[in-house]
């Protein structure tokens, strides 16, 4: 992801550092950073040019480079979908995810993969491009124990991304709760140092078990209240960055990526957003710049357009942290 020298890449959401640095080596020679631009009513952008981006790391410009071949690479997608907990209950509002991911299928050479946990990792097919049959594992979800190990099916999930061929455009549409439950693998350091070494771009689709709590009792729909005794969430006294992993895990994954994160509580609202996310795909400029000499440390990556338009915003990752060489 970076120059000839050895870098550090790490993630940080929240603005804070982490406890514990995760020191992750590449020596390839330009820093990713794909970006999503949208309008005041959540509408895409298209036909922008490499003029059009001003990029910058840690407020110094850079030359950035824009591929414009992206859009037609194939697509290797992994759904990690969250059985553990209450996630049961979200099973009817999920109904026809395989159908509305014709979009990527239709992409030549593009393939997907399902992955479910609980407090266990389960692949529930490896790469395929046979639609039926990831359409029937979708359908056949089954409820699984009081866990959520959403780091550990992140970690799991990237580790199969990072066995592609690199031209691919890689992907992890998380559909989850927003809270870590039970992961026993993967530290938030690990799992940040992941997803950046395999430029994953992650979509995290949440529900919250409390609001579906509400509506179920609402609608008639409420009657097993036998996963409801999961032990609170404790959150410690870590730095803001790990804060932000603990308080909100699926959330902060997506924004390191650049990603997009959003919450449902219906059917509808989940496939409207499953509808944005396969819209986006395609949609994302895919910049580059390759840092010359940078200082150890954090370094922030800002991008914004060259001519601003009220209104307009950009989603793009948002740091990358620097080591110093061995000596």
């Amino acid at each position: 992801m970076f120059c000839r020298v050895c870098l550090t890449v790490v993630f940080l959401a929240g603005g804070g550092a982490a406890r514990q640095d995760t020191i992750l080596r590449s020596q390839s020679n330009a820093v990713i950073v794909p970006a999503l631009v949208e309008d005041a009513k959540g509408g895409v952008i298209y036909g922008l040019t490499q003029k059009d981006f001003v990029l910058s790391d840690d407020g110094a410009e850079q030359i950035a480079h824009l591929d414009d071949s992206a859009e037609a690479a194939a697509i290797s997608l992994v759904v990690a979908i969250q059985t553990g907990r209450r996630a049961r209950r979200e099973f009817p509002r999920m109904r026809g995810i395989g159908a509305m991911l014709s979009p990527v299928f239709a992409q030549p050479g593009s393939r997907a993969a399902l992955v479910e946990f609980d407090s266990q990792i389960h692949l529930a097919n490896g790469f395929t491009s046979d639609e039926t049959l990831m359409d029937e594992n979708l359908n056949a979800l089954q409820s699984g124990d009081n866990g959520a190990a959403i780091r550990d099916a992140v970690k799991f999930s990237v580790g199969l991304l990072e066995k592609e061929p690199a031209r691919r455009q890689r992907v992890l549409l998380l559909v989850s709760e927003n809270r870590d439950q039970g992961s026993r693998v993967a530290r938030i350091d690990d799992v940040v140092a992941a997803v950046g070494n395999s430029n994953t771009v992650v979509y995290a689709l949440a529900f919250s078990p409390s609001l579906s709590q509400v509506l179920d009792t609402e609608r008639g729909s409420n009657h097993d209240e036998a996963y409801w005794d999961a032990p609170p969430d404790i959150i410690g006294s870590l730095r803001m960055a790990r804060e932000s992993m603990r308080k909100n895990t699926s959330q902060a994954i997506a924004a390191m990526t650049g990603g997009e994160h959003g919450n449902f509580s219906s059917r509808r609202a989940f496939e409207t957003q499953l509808v944005d996310f396969t819209n986006h795909l395609h949609s994302r400029y895919v910049l580059s710049f390759e840092p010359q000499r940078p200082h150890p440390g954090l370094h922030r990556i800002e991008v914004r357009l060259q001519q601003p338009v009220p209104g307009r915003r950009v989603l793009s990752r948002t740091s990358y942290w620097a080591a110093a060489p061995p000596q």
